[in-house]
């Protein structure tokens, strides 16, 4: 019988090797159970630890853990944990904050930028044997246009770093971050920025504060010519709010990787000729999941060996 049981409560990768190689060197079993919420969580009451992508693990589900010492997330966000409660009950939580930063810049910038060329009017022009630019009129300079980042984290500075090359004019703002920013005029309030931007995009974590933080009121101080972009959490934009805004040309555009119920929400927006919409995938490369599997496991590891992790949560 292994020294230690971590369980994995839902398995979203190719495979989950890794994880076991690593994990074997201290003794540790990974196991994956089969079920719904309760299945789960009846194997994980008495794990030593935990590593979880999206399962939901409320202060319910924290009171039933007997030997738990860690709940380490795969991804970024912990909006899906309750981090007062597992922090109240002696568990780590960590994350993996610094795993897909480039790829979540890359694919900021790939949907902002085929918004603003306006990529899927054109194709859809073309598709249909128009050769004109007269559908996609009119389509402004990037170099004179102002793009608006909200958050100035590590994936915020990154998009503001691929888009300096570029001659755009970038303001920012973050209560958080009070940092200069090479090429980022910080603004005073998000209201400043959203009057000024001709895009906006989101990088900020979904938290009580953030959630709608994109909702009508917000929407209606931007430029009717404005795109939003979101390839942060979908909570941030109520979906409904946003659909009205595109339909009664409040703002001009949006390009999303998520949404506010993701699947659910897709009908409502998919198709709309001012809508960019992929399916949550700005963070993934393969090199990214594997980086996530491995700094997640050895948050594991370092907690179960009694060593402090390097990305604690709160």
């Amino acid at each position: 019988m292994a020294t230690y049981t971590v369980v994995l409560t839902d398995q979203v990768f190719p495979d989950v090797e890794l994880e076991r190689t690593m994990l074997s060197a201290i003794d540790a079993e990974l196991v994956i159970p089969p079920g719904d919420h309760e299945a789960v969580m009846a194997v994980a009451t008495d794990a030593d630890a935990i590593l979880n992508t999206y399962f939901p693990i409320g202060a319910d589900d924290v009171a039933r853990f007997r030997r738990v010492r860690i709940i380490a997330r795969y991804g970024i966000g912990v909006d899906n944990l309750d981090v007062e409660a597992a922090r109240a009950a002696g568990i780590h939580v960590t994350n993996v904050p610094d795993y897909s930063v480039e790829e979540v810049a890359v694919h900021t910038l790939t949907i902002l930028l085929a918004a603003l060329r306006r990529l899927p009017q054109a194709m859809g022009v073309a598709a249909t044997g128009r050769w004109s630019i007269d559908p996609i009129r009119p389509i402004e300079r990037i170099s004179e246009s102002t793009i608006g980042i909200i958050g100035l984290g590590r994936i915020g500075q990154r998009v503001a770093a691929l888009l300096r090359p570029l001659g755009a004019r970038i303001v920012g703002f973050d209560p958080y971050v009070n940092v200069s920013i090479d090429g980022v005029e910080t603004v005073g309030s998000l209201e400043e920025l959203l009057t000024v931007a001709d895009v906006v995009t989101l990088h900020v974590p979904l938290t009580p504060e953030t959630r709608g933080l994109m909702g009508a009121a917000r929407l209606a101080l931007m430029r009717p010519t404005a795109i939003l972009v979101n390839t942060s959490r979908g909570g941030l934009i109520p979906t409904g709010d946003l659909v009205d805004a595109l339909r009664a040309g409040v703002i001009g555009g949006a390009a999303v990787d998520v949404l506010e119920r993701e699947g659910e929400d897709a009908s409502d927006i998919a198709g709309m000729s001012n809508v960019i919409l992929t399916p949550h995938m700005a963070y993934y490369s393969e090199s990214a999941l594997r980086e996530s599997q491995r700094k997640a496991t050895t948050q594991v590891i370092k907690v179960l060996r009694g060593d402090a992790p390097d990305y604690p949560v709160g």
